[in-house]
């Protein structure tokens, strides 16, 4: 048990510097990480919201953002799908 503490320890910190390093990544790289994380119950935070949420790929900052009643949509450039976050 001692070793499995070990490694969603060593995986988070995997995780954590994936996702700050995230526009150089592609969106298969994003999945293999994504996968790894949820394997091991780490939770990803507001590091998910760095990359699409349906094909994956990382944000460039060349997408469009609206902001319309506390809520937060970007518009993804490669798949078109638009995903929506609330603002607190």
């Amino acid at each position: 048990m001692l070793t499995k503490k070990t490694n969603k320890t060593h995986l988070k910190l995997q995780v954590v510097d994936f996702f700050t390093k995230i526009i150089n990544q592609d969106s298969k790289q994003v999945k293999k990480m994504k996968k790894q994380a949820m394997s091991q119950n780490v939770h990803l935070k507001k590091l998910r919201k760095g990359f699409c949420k349906y094909c994956l790929t990382p944000y460039t900052g060349k997408e469009t953002i609206r902001i319309n009643n506390k809520v937060k949509n970007i518009k993804c450039c490669s798949c078109g799908k638009i995903n929506r976050w609330k603002i607190k």
